[in-house]
């Protein structure tokens, strides 16, 4: 499983969407990179693969990171997301 997760301006919880292909997930991952680069659209939706129906549409210039990282099976011990000088 895959996490894409966004930071937004003036919240401090991101979005996160999971995709279960690295594939999916990397794509999904471009395209937050092309609002961050100002080449896509005002608005950026996104849904869940497991439920079709469950969106969330957010305006791209309120996006301010991307990233995305490998969910770990166990709760602990496990890859952390982001940069950390721990090893």
């Amino acid at each position: 499983m895959y996490v894409v997760e966004l930071s937004l301006k003036l919240s401090p919880m991101p979005v996160a969407v999971q995709r279960k292909e690295l594939n999916d997930a990397q794509a999904l991952y471009n395209q937050v990179r092309q609002v961050l680069e100002g080449d896509g659209p005002r608005l950026l939706e996104l849904t869940c693969e497991k439920e079709e129906d469950k969106r969330i549409t957010l305006l791209c210039s309120e996006v301010v990171a991307v990233q995305l990282y490998e969910k770990s099976a166990t709760g602990s011990g496990g890859k952390r997301p982001g940069f950390s000088f721990d090893s």
